[in-house]
């Protein structure tokens, strides 16, 4: 095949290296783990033909809906669907949410037909009702296919996708929402740093408005270079990739933000608009660090398994269900949901209760919190203890010592049946901690690492000076 037909809608100046051809000639391997590993090497990045056939035999092997749409179809209803008005002229469809069709170094002629494509697939596809990486999505594999209706065609077969436990992409808010809350706990858990970093810096929003742009950095601000390649091994492993690489950028985002602060000498203070930085940050983000150090930082997260993301994702989803949450609507951030009116507590602030409701998951932050037991009203007895609180789950326990030192157990069971383990915790807290905002998980020794990542039905742990 001649190259020039896989680059008919980009700007070759742009492009640079990317639309060399310098790699391998031909590509034959079709055994899935080789292909992992050819996928995470990069094998077929630097040759722009080969990768496009790649993409091409990736997703003709994806099982799909028996109707799916395809190139013929495409050229069937584009001009029914489009007509003679000009694609540049035409709104996207509400499903994208405003989403623009990212530049990826497409020319005037490819921005217009990715326009043309993703009106297409809204009007194929009725059943999608919120998909805002749509547009990138379709601005990147028109990189690599020879017109408008193999591109078509292509994304078609990822939202047809019927394969049972294989997930493309989010089609629904509720889909898209979990993802996000999911992105959330898994930031706490693996990006401790980052997140805090987040936390005390993000003072005018909700640090969960932050992390819901998280795919949006990978389809949309990421570079092409960066992006082709996350397309690269997505494409192969599927959704996890992509948690893997949003958790990379927010590390590397913290080391950045680390330097910068270091350099001004502690100028940079708390109160920005941590979403545009962010964005701004992963625009740029090749000026920091090359794909290859990305994917590298993204495989070398451990104990990170589609399994612990899928449970996550079922569990946020019914969170999301039982608040009525199914379409699209202002999200209430984390400060409005703890009431600054009706909140009080002589052990934790406002302030430091909104700390903690960013640190639990993100299922058990949709919630108001309710006072069950003090010991001001109630008294010091562990039987009164157990009467008020009992049934009630998940629970935040708040404790003061007689150093005036607080911290804060998240348990998830019923405190009878968990009163051993939160002692156990609490004496490990005490011995650990330094005093400074700190989140530990302390498990119950009778159970596996993979029991608890089934149940996350963990303790956590925040400390607070009462400096």
């Amino acid at each position: 095949m001649a190259d020039v037909e896989y680059v008919c809608f980009v700007d070759r100046d742009k492009m640079g290296e990317l639309c060399q051809n310098s790699g391998p000639g031909q590509l034959t391997c079709t055994d899935p783990r080789e292909l992992k590993r050819l996928a995470r090497q990069g094998h077929w990045a630097k040759n722009h033909s080969i990768r496009a056939q790649v993409y091409q035999q990736l997703i003709k092997g994806i099982p799909c809906r028996t109707v799916t749409p395809d190139a013929a179809v495409y050229r069937d209803i584009v001009d029914k669907v489009v007509g003679k008005r000009k694609a540049s002229t035409m709104p996207l469809p509400e499903i994208v949410d405003g989403s623009p069709v990212p530049c990826y170094c497409l020319n005037g002629e490819g921005v217009r037909a990715a326009q043309k494509i993703v009106i297409c697939i809204a009007n194929q596809f009725p059943d999608i009702s919120y998909c805002p990486v749509l547009p990138a999505i379709v601005a990147l594999l028109l990189h690599f296919s020879q017109d408008e209706a193999e591109c078509f065609e292509k994304v078609c077969r990822l939202l047809a996708c019927n394969e049972p436990g294989r997930r493309m992409i989010d089609q629904t808010f509720l889909a898209y929402e979990s993802s996000c809350m999911t992105f959330g706990d898994l930031a706490s858990k693996y990006c401790p740093g980052a997140h805090k970093l987040i936390l005390a810096t993000s003072r005018s929003q909700d640090v969960l408005e932050v992390y819901s742009d998280w795919l949006r950095w990978i389809f949309g601000d990421l570079p092409l270079p960066f992006a082709a390649r996350v397309l690269d091994v997505f494409l192969v492993e599927g959704y996890k990739i992509l948690y893997r690489v949003a958790l990379a950028l927010l590390k590397f985002f913290r080391k950045m933000r680390a330097e910068v602060l270091e350099e001004s000498g502690g100028a940079v203070g708390a109160g920005g608009d941590l979403q545009d930085e962010m964005q701004i940050f992963v625009q740029r983000v090749g000026k920091f660090v090359t794909p290859e150090k990305l994917l590298e930082k993204a495989f070398g997260i451990r104990l990170f398994n589609r399994k612990e993301i899928r449970l996550l994702q079922m569990a946020n989803e019914q969170s999301l269900k039982q608040k009525g949450i199914t379409v699209k609507q202002k999200r209430r951030n984390v400060h409005l949901v703890v009431d600054t009116e009706t909140f009080k507590s002589d052990i934790v602030s406002v302030k430091e209760m909104r700390d903690i409701w960013a640190w639990i998951p993100e299922r058990f932050a949709l919630c108001q919190p309710q006072l069950l037991f003090t010991t001001s009203e109630h008294g010091c007895s562990l039987n009164s203890f157990y009467a008020q609180s009992e049934g009630y789950e998940p629970t935040l326990l708040l404790i003061r010592t007689t150093e005036q030192e607080s911290f804060t157990l998240h348990c998830r069971t019923g405190k009878k049946q968990n009163m051993q383990c939160s002692q156990t915790a609490a004496q490990a807290a005490w011995l650990m901690l330094n005093p400074l905002n700190k989140r530990n998980v302390f498990y119950d020794l009778g159970r596996t690492l993979e029991e608890h990542s089934e149940s996350y039905d963990l303790i956590m742990i925040v400390y607070y000076s009462q400096n």
